[in-house]
């Protein structure tokens, strides 16, 4: 495949993350990080409580991929490596031959999803990190081991591991991205309307499994990391330590690609600083650790979204007052929202506008401006809609 080539099976993902994005209502990063890891060569977990789409998301995405083998399981602590990798042939059993079948199973799958990927049972735990790690499984008679075509896995979960064999799967999970329920008002009234009667059917663009294959084995790789971005790199990892959050030295190797898969995904041939954002969804064990990973990374490669991060503080601080008020009487809330509400989401609304001027004109990434913005725009919506009692199906047009 040529540079053309590449361009066009970079574009066809990223129309595909935007179709994702309109259908999946707050999920834009999340979507966007799980096809960087696929590109990538790597796996990630979603993490989140149930009845969050994860599911739903992973099959989508992994859909889109023409020409691929699926294979997707929900595990439990029963789960016998035999019904993952491959079943015993009854009928080759009744002649006296011990076979198994693979068809359909882990062992020929190019993507995988696997749903509470922390159950796994002891006896299938050895040969799932072969799986993930190698993509090699061990057959049940000692056989050659079997080369598996798995490109990524996507796993979820709604609880991170407890024990020591779940903890081991964990760390290597490269990517691990948080899921919530909807929190703007008009999203979830969207998503209610959207179960009523028969939509229009979506655009579906779809990617040639062999074009996939060969973005992740050579294009990706062939993205190049100036030394800026490795300086970058080894700052940051020198900061995060001394707020002791200490990751391998394997996960900072692996990273790298991410990074070449993100700048691959957005057109260029070169990582730039604004693909460190990534590097937020990698170097985190507990989710509280989280933001702090996320403020050291924008505090190294864009100031604007650093500051978009303190707005969103105040941001959060105002939706646990209204927390706290609930139950109060509309009048007392109505005074809340003119005296405090609406003065400070109006002056957060007006900076976050000048910070995605300013990147925007400078070139500098707005992800995470938007992401904050449309944080804003759901604080705002439910205090119209819980504060004010204005209706929510109407609330959208008042943003």
């Amino acid at each position: 495949m040529g540079a053309q080539d590449a361009q066009d099976t970079a574009r066809r993902l990223r129309t595909i993350g935007d179709e994702l994005s309109d259908r999946f209502y707050e999920r834009a990063d999340v979507v966007r990080t799980l096809v960087i890891t696929l590109l990538a060569g790597q796996h990630s977990l979603v993490l989140g409580p149930p009845g969050t789409a994860k599911s739903e998301l992973a099959r989508e995405l992994t859909g889109r991929i023409d020409g691929a083998s699926y294979w997707e399981i929900l595990l439990s602590k029963f789960t016998a490596p035999t019904r993952m990798f491959g079943p015993i042939d009854v009928a080759a059993l009744a002649r006296g031959e011990y076979r198994q079948v693979y068809d359909g199973r882990a062992t020929t799958a190019h993507i995988a999803f696997i749903d509470e990927i922390f159950k796994c049972s002891t006896a299938a735990l050895n040969e799932t990190l072969g799986f993930l790690n190698e993509r090699i499984y061990h057959p049940e008679n000692g056989g050659e081991p079997i080369r598996c075509p798995l490109i990524g896995a996507i796993t979820a979960s709604n609880e991170l591991p407890t024990g020591e064999d779940s903890a081991a799967i964990y760390d290597r999970l490269l990517v691990r991205v948080e899921v919530g329920y909807l929190t703007d008002p008009s999203n979830f009234a969207a998503l209610v309307r959207s179960a009523v009667g028969s939509a229009e059917a979506p655009p579906r663009t779809t990617v040639e499994l062999a074009a996939l294959q060969h973005a992740v084995a050579e294009a990706v790789p062939s993205v190049e990391v100036p030394d800026a971005v490795v300086d970058a790199v080894c700052t940051l990892r020198a900061a995060l330590r001394r707020k002791e959050l200490i990751a391998s030295d394997r996960r900072w190797r692996q990273a790298v690609r991410l990074l070449q898969a993100s700048a691959y995904l957005d057109g260029r041939t070169a990582v730039a600083d604004t693909d460190l954002s990534v590097l937020t969804h990698v170097l985190w064990d507990s989710p509280a650790q989280r933001p702090i990973v996320e403020r050291e990374v924008l505090h190294l490669v864009n100031p604007d979204a650093k500051e978009a991060l303190d707005l969103a503080d105040a941001i959060e601080e105002l939706e646990a007052q209204l927390d706290a008020m609930a139950g109060q009487s509309r009048e007392a809330l109505s005074e809340w929202v003119i005296k405090k509400a609406h003065h400070q989401l109006a002056t957060t609304g007006k900076r976050l506008e000048k910070l995605r001027a300013e990147a925007a004109s400078a070139g500098r990434s707005t992800a995470t401006i938007d992401r904050v913005t449309r944080r804003r725009h759901a604080v705002r919506a439910r205090v119209l809609t819980e504060a004010l009692g204005v209706d929510a199906s109407t609330v959208q047009a008042q943003l």
